[in-house]
């Protein structure tokens, strides 16, 4: 039986998201200039709010301003810049032509917002991976409620100021709080879900949205695999795949979960591994003013089983006091260890050996879908074998860069997720493409009503000429 209590304690949202819909069923937030006025006042509260994110970020996890700035800040102006260029052109509706059915009828698809959204954002980069999904509801005309993470408490607290400085409540709203605020939200019928985090609560939040038939977009997990070919440039290889797994202490969705080497360069890529740690933070890791930490004690403790699960190649120093954990290459590693299983998101890399691509490829294939491939290579073969591998993305001779191109769809599949966003498909992510189909009552065939004036012969040969284009 449930308490008082605890009845009392659980949020209710309700006033809120009917203000929403009261103020979404106004029309204000269709047309372009209001769009683009959002917009703006979006751009205008995250260039004033730079200091203090920028702080928050560094307190919840220690990162370094130059990492911040980019991954955080600079991604989240930069698409609202893009949005800004092209959302006129979003935002028209398109011709399209018919059958021979319906002539003379005219045709459009027209763009429209879905509704009252709700944006879930993850911990791990706890102002871009809200922002962005954010910036595609507002520009396609929705109105918005946003829950950040409370595992980035300051940056919660951060994000939750700048987007009552941007936005009225009635359009986009910001709610803080735990579990319970999360499970309350989700218990509201919304018109678009977005949510970014693990597998296991996306699984939640699929359930949670087919109680009202509610679409999802999920962006999850995914243990992201880097195949080095024996031809792969090595020195470049490897400072690519250290600088990948560093970035925020390795707690990236699209960070590599682990590295399949050749057995010829195996070696030699350790070693440029290796050095590339020693180049980038130098010889004490922990010193270093450009390297994150772990995001909590829980998460600290998680990984450091990890370590317990192969043999240290380099790294594996640690601090619980300070959350410090360096990167660390691990080999020997026992094929029912869950490091293989488990999405690590820290700063442990398993370099795994193999003697034929289809091994490697077979390896990746009977795991959960990742959410990025990586392969070194020069060699169009082994570009070809990698991308039959089922997954969200392939990045070849490069790692996370992909992120950064707004022409690119950015999501997973399978476990790693589902649906898309960054640049329009974040707009499309939040409209729904509505059918405007203008028939003429001029004309009559009689054809078309029963009883049937034509041998089904004839009248299989007519109907195929009429519904071609």
């Amino acid at each position: 039986m449930t308490s008082l209590t605890a009845i009392a304690a659980v949020p209710d949202f309700a006033a809120l998201l009917q203000r929403q819909r009261t103020f979404f069923a106004s029309g204000a937030t269709l047309p372009l200039e209001f769009r683009r006025a959002v917009l703006q006042s979006l751009r205008k509260s995250l260039v004033n709010s730079e200091k203090p994110l920028l702080a928050a970020l560094y307190a919840d996890l220690r990162k370094p301003p130059q990492e911040a700035y980019a991954a955080e800040i600079g991604m989240v102006l930069s698409e609202i810049d893009y949005a800004l260029k092209h959302l006129k052109a979003w935002m028209k509706p398109r011709r399209a032509s018919v059958p021979w059915m319906v002539w003379p009828g005219r045709a459009r698809i027209a763009p429209r917002p879905l509704g009252v959204s709700l944006i879930i954002g993850p911990w791990n980069y706890p102002v871009q991976l809200l922002l962005l999904p954010l910036i595609g509801a507002i520009a396609a005309g929705n109105c918005a409620v946003v829950k950040p993470s409370e595992l980035a408490p300051a940056t919660s607290d951060a994000v939750a100021a700048l987007l009552g400085d941007a936005f009225s409540a009635e359009h986009v709203a910001c709610i803080q709080g735990g579990r319970v605020s999360s499970e309350a939200l989700l218990s509201e019928r919304f018109d678009k879900i977005f949510f970014t985090g693990s597998s296991v609560v996306g699984k939640a939040v699929a359930c949670a949205a087919a109680k009202n038939l509610t679409p999802v977009t999920l962006e999850l997990g995914g243990k992201c695999p880097v195949i080095v070919a024996p031809d792969a440039n090595i020195p470049v290889a490897a400072r690519r795949i250290i600088w990948a797994k560093a970035i925020n202490a390795g707690q990236s969705c699209v960070a590599p979960d682990y590295v399949l080497a050749h057995e010829s360069i195996r070696s030699q890529l350790i070693e440029q591994m290796i050095a590339a740690v020693r180049a980038m933070f130098g010889e004490n890791v922990q010193k270093s003013a450009d390297y994150g930490r772990i995001v909590n004690p829980r998460h600290f403790d998680r990984l450091l089983n990890y370590l317990k699960e192969g043999a240290i190649i380099a790294g594996g120093q640690n601090d619980p006091s300070d959350l410090f954990l360096a990167p660390t290459l691990l080999e020997n590693i026992s094929p029912g260890a869950r490091i293989l299983d488990e999405e690590i998101f820290g700063p442990i890399l398993p370099v795994l050996p193999y003697n034929d691509l289809s091994e490697a490829v077979q390896f990746i294939a009977a795991r959960p879908s990742p959410l990025a491939v990586y392969l070194f290579t020069a060699e169009p073969a082994a570009r070809r074998q990698v991308e039959q591998i089922r997954c969200g993305a392939i990045c070849v001779n490069d790692l996370m860069v992909h992120l950064f191109a707004k022409k690119l769809p950015f999501g997973g599949i399978g476990d790693s997720g589902m649906g898309s966003y960054h640049g329009k498909f974040s707009f499309d992510g939040f409209t729904h493409y509505q059918t405007n189909l203008q028939c003429s009552a001029a004309i009559d065939p009689s054809f078309r009503y029963v009883p049937p004036k034509l041998s089904l012969q004839r009248y299989k040969q007519l109907l195929s000429r009429l519904l071609r284009w």
